[in-house]
């Protein structure tokens, strides 16, 4: 079963807001999740992002994934600090 960290939807048209999950790869983009791991609000000054560092590194130490999206906003939260 391939895992993937990847952004679920839960925002409204034209109000996005999305959560950091991680799912099975065969799964739908709002389908059901293995764990949320962060949320994204994009609206809220250039892009709001919380992590949870500690289960990503257990996800992937356990074989997952990272979206392209996602692997670019961990890299922005690093440059950050």
């Amino acid at each position: 079963m391939p895992i993937v960290i990847r952004l679920k939807k839960i925002g409204t048209h034209k109000r996005p807001v999305y959560t950091i999950v991680a799912v099975d790869s065969r799964k739908r983009r709002d389908g059901q999740v293995l764990e949320i791991i962060g949320h994204y609000n994009p609206i809220a000054g250039k892009g709001k992002a919380t992590f949870l560092q500690e289960k990503i590194v257990a996800w992937m130490g356990k074989g997952a994934l990272l979206s392209p999206t996602v692997r670019s906003m961990l890299k922005i939260q690093r440059a950050k600090r």
